[in-house]
């Protein structure tokens, strides 16, 4: 039965744990019954936006350029670091508690005895949020793989795959070809469906095609090419030059601006943008927890990378930004994810570990990653403390002139330190 009205969000977002037997159950029956009783229909154009890596950037290049060009824009991303309100953003601000409360109460009323998970209940949210608000375009983040997850029972205008790599293979599958099949359930017949990963699954490919998608993959649809300070984006009818190097660091940056832009291009009938609103787009556009410093002397950058790719990326960075000393990593983890496969791509690149536990029931023992870590880590010391704050506060202490620390390895990891940053102003 639906609850009485006058809960707080908070006493909301704890019964939504609740409310179904498990966190995460893929499918679509469930939450399309609810949308269709809801009566839930855009009438303006739907970007989804999927991949193992690189969608909260790709989101929000999106957004910022929309915003510039005047657009109403609604974003939905996960998940939060902070705040609960950080998923849901209308016209680049976060939603209110009173706004995502109403949506809740709404959503329960109309589900009748139809279980949602929190993810579900947080998609269909969203949308209410998006259509009461009257937006002009919305930009949907995939939560898990994107064939049968709450974001695909709406239908995308224009879709995006950032990447494919390994990651909650306990669900989507253990190679590059069974999670490619997922991510391309989000692409639609005869609707631009956009793909940035350099070397793309034949199944992504052959689903695209056997759906008869507008498929523009990079390198060949559209491409990125750096030139010194300032890049080139080249589309099938668009050309745009001398723009500005993303705010945000990594030269996989310029993939994941690609790839917005081929979106923009292809949109370009419904969502025409002005060369102006791409430069002001792509120079503003930033997400906390992507490279992102907090602190200097010693310079501290958090990074919310979690599995080999994203590490393989981090570490490219932290070579193209070399510190005058050492790099010393803070690391906490989730059970679920390649702990070997991401201290592999980065231990070259470290000098000195301390590992740490999230606050989360998912997250792995500090002294089993410390286990993993050792045959990974060389000469290099490894250290446990089981808090986040704690670990982040010995390896400052730690620290010489021009040393540098990475705290690292899942978004509660992160959420941990800006938590604590935060009481400390």
């Amino acid at each position: 039965m639906p609850t009485r009205p006058g809960l707080s969000l908070a006493d909301w977002l704890a019964r939504l744990e609740q409310l179904h037997p498990s966190s995460i159950e893929l499918g679509l029956e469930r939450v399309r019954r609810v949308k269709d009783a809801l009566g839930l229909e855009a009438a303006f154009p739907l970007v989804v936006v999927g991949g193992t890596n690189g969608k909260g950037s790709t989101c929000a290049y999106l957004e910022a350029i929309l915003r510039t060009a005047g657009y109403k824009t609604g974003l939905y991303t996960s998940p939060h670091l902070l705040r609960y309100n950080e998923r849901v953003r209308i016209a680049g601000r976060e939603a209110g508690d009173a706004e995502l409360v109403a949506a809740f109460e709404r959503i329960d009323a109309a589900r009748g005895d139809i279980s949602l998970t929190y993810f579900e209940f947080g998609t269909l949210g969203a949308m209410l949020q998006f259509i009461d608000a009257g937006v002009d375009v919305a930009i949907l983040e995939v939560g898990l793989g994107g064939r049968l997850d709450a974001v695909n029972a709406f239908d995308a205008d224009a879709a995006i795959v950032t990447s494919v790599d390994l990651d909650h293979m306990d669900y989507l599958g253990d190679t590059r070809e069974k999670i490619g099949f997922e991510k391309a359930g989000i692409y639609r017949a005869g609707r631009p469906a956009i793909c940035a990963d350099p070397e793309p699954p034949a199944s992504l490919l052959e689903h695209a095609r056997h759906i008869c998608a507008d498929l523009r993959c990079a390198g060949r649809d559209f491409a990125a090419q750096r030139e010194a300070d300032h890049w080139i984006y080249r589309g099938q009818a668009r050309t745009w030059t001398d723009l500005p190097l993303p705010a945000m660091a990594g030269a996989y940056q310029l993939r994941n601006a690609a790839a917005a832009l081929a979106v923009l291009e292809a949109l370009c009938p419904r969502l025409p943008v002005s060369e102006a609103a791409i430069r002001q787009g792509l120079a503003m556009a930033r997400v906390p927890g992507r490279f992102q410093c907090i602190a200097h002397a010693p310079e501290v950058i958090l990074d919310v990378a979690h599995n080999p790719e994203a590490a393989r990326a981090l570490a490219a960075v932290l070579r193209d930004r070399p510190a005058p000393g050492r790099t010393l990593a803070v690391v906490g983890m989730l059970a679920d994810k390649d702990a070997a496969g991401v201290f592999a791509a980065l231990s070259g690149e470290i000098d000195a570990w301390w590992t740490c536990m999230p606050a989360s029931p998912r997250a792995r023992d500090a002294e089993a990653l410390a286990a993993i870590l050792r045959t990974h880590a060389g000469h290099a010391p490894v250290k446990v403390q089981r808090d986040v704050n704690a670990a982040l506060a010995e390896a400052r202490s730690a620290a010489c002139e021009g040393d540098r620390i990475l705290v690292f390895g899942s978004f509660y990891t992160v959420a941990a330190v800006l938590d604590h940053a935060a009481t400390q102003q």
